[in-house]
């Protein structure tokens, strides 16, 4: 999936404005301007438009866990050079506090169905046998799930 879409899903969700999205950078260590942010956020076939690389997306996921968990310890978590879905989805499941129950009821709400064994998967490290990649779809579908969660009403009057 790509970064862009995922962080502007977040930014949705959650209600980060133009104001708080480079504090949640910051919280993680990476000072992001407005003008990168503009870039970042915009539609991929809007002038001005910028991919965001896996390894700012990191540093945001990561910002967002502290912004949402609060700091642990008194050093940053380091940011991954590469992102995978299963690794967006594990820091998502991380900042939000959720368990497998929690998931799958968001995933759920957009009706889609999966078990708790084929979720479990995604969490796997990627050496061992019962590890499955996350695609597209799973992640896409459990960001929809988050925006029913957390902002019903504006999910609601997109249909």
């Amino acid at each position: 999936m790509e970064n862009n879409n995922i962080l502007r899903s977040l930014r949705y969700t959650f209600k980060f404005n133009d104001a708080k999205l480079p504090g949640i950078f910051a919280q993680a260590g990476r000072e992001v301007s407005q003008q990168q942010l503009s870039k970042w956020l915009k539609k991929d076939d809007e002038d001005g438009y910028e991919p965001i690389y896996d390894n700012d997306l990191a540093y945001f996921l990561n910002g967002f866990i502290i912004e949402k968990r609060g700091k642990k310890d008194d050093k940053l978590p380091v940011a991954e050079k590469r992102l995978t879905n299963n690794i967006v989805l594990r820091k998502l499941k991380i900042a939000l506090n959720l368990k497998d129950e929690d998931m799958l009821e968001i995933l759920g709400l957009v009706d889609f169905e999966i078990s708790k064994h084929e979720l479990s998967a995604f969490f796997r490290k990627p050496t061992q046998s019962q590890y499955r990649p996350c695609k597209d779809q799973v992640l896409r579908y459990f960001l929809q799930g988050l925006t029913k969660k957390y902002k019903p009403a504006s999910f609601n009057a997109k249909q």
